[in-house]
């Protein structure tokens, strides 16, 4: 989403000469996607122990985010950005296999049915998005839906006690992501091997 976008850009001045410290003191990419996954791994508990409070699984999930920002940090200032980006995908990931597991516990008024298929779109986006980058297709700003955009949807209704909204946003985000994407990346696809054989 471009609001997440001019979000991130806002936040690099401040948040890049952090990373430039964190890096020079020892700290990796990967330890900061340790910590974020914990967090991501708290949500999830705090959504199924806690279904009347889910506004501390939100903290939970923003302090999952803030980390997000500084592993790229890190990143970017110790120059691991391609080892450091296969770990931060892989347990964003498992952070987002925790949340929702921990919604499916909690109940907040919602079928299991409708948050595992929210979870499996969420997968098969990240999934598409991987592939595509593997194919050498550039995947940044394309519109709605990527992770970041479910996760402050997430965070809001928590916030506001209504998760079972924020559920079904996700299901349509996820939706909208996965057909923009896919649709991207074959027309991508195809116009590269029309340019080779022209």
């Amino acid at each position: 989403m471009v609001l997440n976008e001019v979000i991130k850009d806002r936040m690099r001045p401040i948040v890049d000469p952090f990373g430039e410290f964190l890096g020079r003191v020892g700290f990796t990419p990967n330890v900061l996607s340790s910590f974020g996954l914990g967090l991501g791994v708290l949500a999830g508990f705090l959504f199924a122990l806690r279904p009347s409070q889910p506004y501390f699984a939100a903290l939970a999930i923003i302090g999952c985010g803030f980390f997000d920002l500084l592993d790229g940090a890190v990143a970017r200032a110790t120059s691991r950005i391609l080892p450091g980006s296969f770990t931060d995908q892989t347990l964003d990931r498992i952070s987002e296999i925790a949340i929702y597991s921990g919604i499916i516990y909690g109940g907040y008024h919602i079928s299991p049915t409708i948050v595992l298929l929210t979870l499996g779109l969420s997968m098969l986006v990240s999934y598409v998005v991987a592939k595509g980058e593997s194919l050498e297709v550039k995947m940044s700003k394309l519109g709605i839906g990527d992770r970041a955009d479910r996760l402050t949807g997430l965070i809001l209704f928590a916030v506001l006690g209504y998760v079972w909204i924020a559920i079904y946003l996700n299901l349509v985000l996820a939706m909208i992501a996965l057909v923009s994407r896919y649709s991207y990346i074959t027309h991508d696809i195809k116009m590269r091997d029309q340019t080779s054989k022209a």
